[in-house]
């Protein structure tokens, strides 16, 4: 097991949704101390996998870091809703994950011409 894994382990015998810890109470569950940058940098509480071996033991726990407050010295676990219409990870369709993230979002109202310059003077700069 790794220096983490008992965070891990933790985290997953919990029920509730949201686990609000302290960075006390995260060292006494690990039984050693957090690296020295990670209490005083909000990136390192992060979600990115990439970001450090703590960060992948939370996520594959089931849960995400939210309400980081380095000054106060706490973060709070948020379990990821892994109901049975939201897989676990993303389906592999040959596009990227942010395809469509805007769709509905932009309304063109009936008549607006796209393709008509904004200003009609701009070509004027090249004659």
């Amino acid at each position: 097991m790794s220096k983490y894994g008992r965070l891990g382990e933790f985290l997953k015998a919990q029920r509730a949704k949201e686990i609000p810890m302290t960075f006390a109470e995260i060292e006494r569950v690990i039984g050693a101390k957090l690296p020295a940058n990670s209490p005083q940098y909000p990136a390192w509480w992060s979600n990115n996998p990439l970001n450090n071996v703590m960060t992948k033991v939370w996520l594959e726990a089931g849960f995400r870091t939210e309400q980081v407050d380095t000054k106060a010295r706490k973060v709070v676990f948020r379990r990821v809703d892994q109901g049975p219409n939201r897989p676990s990870a993303p389906k592999k369709t040959g596009r990227h994950p942010i395809f469509g993230a805007l769709k509905g979002l932009t309304h063109v109202p009936e008549g607006v011409d796209l393709t008509a310059p904004a200003d009609p003077d701009w070509g004027k700069v090249y004659e």
